[in-house]
């Protein structure tokens, strides 16, 4: 029954956006208050009947109701409780009952809390977005129903993909799609002002806190996929530019670039036609990660379908999506004047540039991750394009961004004296640079990366507390009144500051595990040991013992290791090889000591015929630094989220402006 009730909300919901969709834009058009006045009903029941929707598919997991083939097909009776709840979503359909869900999450939040809008746009935003559940909704239940019932139940389940049955990948997709779908958000507010012909000071301060939020999850969803690839699949990588993770990467790239396009519309009222721009290209690149996740085109670890009917259906959609949205951008953006200008030099040239190179990577990735098709469809030859090519056609647009950011988050608006700029940072960019100087006088084998990676993260570490330390008049004035400075600042500029630092700190990250990763690989007995060298210090592994281990739904071969330094013991590690009792297939779980400045990072592997064992052993100098920055920045986010200008909003304004006519009048 409830899996029926499920199905039922569904169809309803279905419904409920095609009259969202149609009536509050007749009525924006048509000037009807009533028919304007529907969106909200209609947002607020399209998203109470899809979670109802979604509730019945959660619990028909958590009671293991196996008479629903979704269930049958991604779950047992012996999986942990934690797996039952997330195998709701580590399937096709489930995730995307899940993408609509959050879809028509953000749409009654928008109903909710958008009162202050213009009643037209608000109409339009909301029909924009029903417009976007409409194709996803008519997508699950003519293609990827999850409510189908099977005419004779099994008595268990065949069981979730063992790579899916761990916390990181339980909380990654939910947070990712936030991050994807809260895009769409955006997507719609740029539509709506293009039908519209306007865009101004106060579009920008609404779009800016649904853009942030999106990014801000996206942030945390990358970071949870990349730890999971860290220590989940045994490879020691945390980034493997595989076609899902680029998926992800893409938007948040463009996200990025709206986020800083988006000030200047509100500040300065200048970028507006490349601000709707990025807004359309930012869920457009989401859009394209669902079609390379779900189409079947590229192979990936943790792709989720491989049917092509259902990717001809993602493919429809998207054209219609994008090409619609591109052409209707292309008839209206000449209705956008920008009314600012301003100088060569100034922080809106700044933002510009590193828009531009946010998208030209954003683009490089794209073409990155799409070639192998491309090729293959057109030249009928199969390519690989791997890591190689990411890294030397992705990395220097990162580097002159780490170059440029801390100069342009300090230039003024509209006209700049680049020499004034300058001035607090000529000592940030000496000390960076003999940062990285010392680094290549005392380990002269070291590869470059290192020494620049150093450069740049102080750079921009430091500059960033140079930013803040001039909006604070630090030493300028008694540390009293700096402080009460610090306490009465915009949190949003709060926030830049923190996630600019953030950025920084993953980039040292990134660059330390690439210099100074040490690797050992040996087949080794119980009872021996073993060193393995670190940038700074030789550690002894000494394999203890090796046993099999019964886990809730898995056997595993666990070995014990001791780690020592100097004799002295540090850490106890067990790395696992489990095979799962129900389907059979095998996952290396890594056993990591984790420290501020190293991981100790074990695998076991097969036996071997001389009764050793295959054992690979990494040091891995600063990895947590690049997920800690990744945390501060969605942390920047946070802060920049609370920004009380954005709760007052643009409603404020415009009473501010009525109130002003008033008075003149």
């Amino acid at each position: 029954m409830f899996a029926e009730l499920g199905h039922f909300s569904l169809v309803l919901a279905f419904m409920v956006a095609v009259v969202q969709m149609i009536v509050p834009m007749i009525g924006a058009q048509k000037g009807w208050k009533g028919w304007m006045e529907v969106s909200v009903p209609a947002a607020v029941a399209q998203f109470a009947l899809t979670a109802l929707s979604f509730a019945a598919l959660v619990r028909a997991f958590v009671v293991s109701d196996f008479s629903v083939a979704l269930v049958a097909k991604n779950s047992n009776s012996l999986k942990p409780m934690l797996y039952k709840i997330t195998g709701t979503w580590g399937n096709h359909e489930g995730s995307m009952l899940l993408w609509v869900f959050i879809l028509t999450l953000f749409g009654a939040l928008v109903a909710l809390f958008g009162r202050n809008l213009p009643k037209p746009l608000k109409a339009r935003v909301l029909a924009v977005q029903a417009a976007i559940g409409v194709a996803f909704f008519a997508f699950i239940l003519f293609t990827s129903n999850p409510f189908v019932r099977l005419a004779v139940p099994p008595m268990d389940g065949q069981g979730l993909n063992p790579l899916l049955q761990d916390p990181g990948l339980a909380f990654h997709p939910p947070f990712l799609y936030l991050g994807y779908v809260g895009l769409s958000t955006s997507f719609s507010f740029a539509i709506a002002a293009l039908i519209e012909g306007r865009v101004d000071a106060a579009w920008a301060r609404w779009v800016r806190p649904w853009t942030l939020a999106a990014w801000m999850f996206l942030t945390v969803g990358i970071a949870l996929g990349s730890w999971w690839a860290y220590y989940e699949l045994g490879w020691g990588g945390w980034w493997f530019w595989d076609p899902v993770e680029n998926a992800s990467f893409m938007p948040w790239l463009v996200a990025a670039a709206l986020l800083h396009s988006a000030i200047v519309v509100e500040k300065r009222e200048s970028l507006k036609t490349w601000t709707v721009l990025l807004a359309i290209l930012a869920f457009s690149f989401s859009l394209i990660g669902t079609f390379i996740v779900r189409s079947g085109v590229i192979t990936s670890v943790h792709a989720f379908a491989n049917d092509p009917e259902r990717g001809v259906f993602i493919l429809l959609i998207l054209a219609v999506a994008i090409g619609g949205s591109l052409t209707l951008f292309a008839v209206r953006a000449g209705a956008m004047q920008s009314k600012g200008v301003f100088s060569l030099v100034s922080r809106e040239s700044g933002i510009v540039l590193n828009n531009i190179l946010l998208v030209v990577a954003a683009f490089v990735v794209f073409v990155g991750t799409i070639w192998p098709l491309v090729s293959e469809v057109a030249f009928g030859r199969k390519l690989s394009v791997g890591a190689p090519f990411f890294d030397m056609a992705f990395t220097p647009f990162m580097v002159v961004i780490a170059m440029v950011l801390p100069i342009g988050a300090m230039l003024p608006w509209k006209r700049a004296n680049l020499k004034r700029t300058m001035q607090p940072l000529w000592g940030i960019l000496a000390l960076s640079v003999a940062l990285g100087a010392a680094v290549l006088v005392v380990q002269t084998d070291v590869p470059m990366i290192g020494p620049i990676g150093i450069v740049l993260a102080s750079w921009l570490v430091l500059g960033a507390g140079a930013d803040l330390a001039q909006r604070i008049k630090l030493g300028k004035q008694p540390l009293g009144d700096s402080l009460r400075r610090l306490v009465s600042l915009p949190r949003a500029d709060l926030g830049k500051v923190i996630a600019h630092a953030g950025l920084g700190v993953t980039i040292f990250g990134i660059s330390a595990i690439t210099a100074w990763q040490s690797e050992d690989i040996r087949v080794a007995k119980p009872g021996e040991t073993f060193e393995l060298h670190g940038a700074r210090l030789t550690y002894q592994v000494r394999f203890d013992d090796v046993r099999e281990v019964q886990g809730p739904n898995y056997v595993a071969t666990q070995g014990e290791f001791t780690v020592m330094v100097n004799g002295k013991e540090i850490a106890k590690l067990r790395p696992e090889k489990r095979i799962y009792t129900v389907s059979g297939q095998p996952t290396t779980e890594a056993a990591i000591d984790i420290g501020i400045t190293r991981d100790v990072y074990l695998v076991i592997g097969d036996k071997q015929k001389d009764g050793g064992w295959a054992v690979r052993s990494y040091i891995k100098p600063f990895a947590n630094w690049i997920w800690a920055g990744a945390i501060i920045m969605a942390l920047g986010g946070i802060f920049s989220l609370s920004d009380r200008r954005y709760r007052i909003a643009a409603g404020a304004r415009r009473r501010r402006a009525a109130a002003n006519a008033v008075a003149a009048e």
